[in-house]
């Protein structure tokens, strides 16, 4: 029995609560799975001598770093002797790497920033406009008799509510997958960091490889 527009902000807010809890669902799996592969691949890495243990392990060899180490490495054939200039373009590499998987994992997870900040006046202005129906009734029957100010009242404080349940576990959640991001970043990061060192140790021995196996 509410009035139109304040349905519509009630759809609204529910839509978007749904919305919250599907991107809370996709995420946590997609994040789950991510870092599994990378965890693995970093416990791999790290007790590794050389980058041509890495290519040998069937489990590291499709691995996006290692393939761009590799790559840069066979493009770099024939300046190998600059090992500084080597690795600086492998760690421009990696950076990059980075930066694309940050913005993989981001990727739908701003909608709850959006959601978080909007929700909350979304459903002020449910609430703002079931006031003003109790205020028109009031008008309109000329009494403040219970009966027609509660349906203004009731519209309003429902919007009210339904922006908080739309609002706030959008912002806990945005914050939960902020630091799991920032983590899986980081493992990235680290594994970055082995294979970098693998390179290293490469370089010093003069076994880089720069041809294809």
């Amino acid at each position: 029995a509410a009035d139109w527009i304040v349905k519509l902000v009630m759809i609204g807010l529910l839509l978007a609560s749904l919305a919250t809890w599907t991107v809370f669902i996709a995420k946590t799996l997609e994040l789950r799975k991510a870092s599994a592969v990378k965890r693995q691949i970093h416990d791999v890495v790290i007790g590794l001598r050389s980058l041509g243990e890495a290519r040998g392990n069937p489990a590291l060899r499709t691995s996006p770093l290692i393939i761009e180490a590799v790559t840069d490495l066979k493009l770099s054939a024939d300046a190998i002797s600059d090992g500084e200039g080597v690795k600086e373009r492998i760690v421009s590499r990696f950076e990059r790497h980075e930066a694309a998987v940050a913005r993989q994992m981001t990727r739908g997870v701003n909608v709850l920033a959006t959601i978080g900040s909007t929700a909350p006046f979304v459903g002020l202005f449910g609430t703002v406009w079931g006031i003003m129906n109790a205020f028109v009734g009031i008008a309109e029957k000329q009494t403040t008799n219970l009966a027609v100010v509660a349906p203004g009242i009731a519209e309003a404080l429902l919007a009210t509510a339904l922006g908080l349940v739309a609002a706030i576990p959008s912002v806990v959640i945005y914050n939960h997958f902020s630091r799991q991001i920032a983590a899986h970043r980081a493992l990235v990061s680290d594994t970055a960091a082995a294979i970098l060192r693998l390179v290293s140790r490469d370089l010093s021995r003069g076994t880089v490889p720069t041809r294809e196996d």
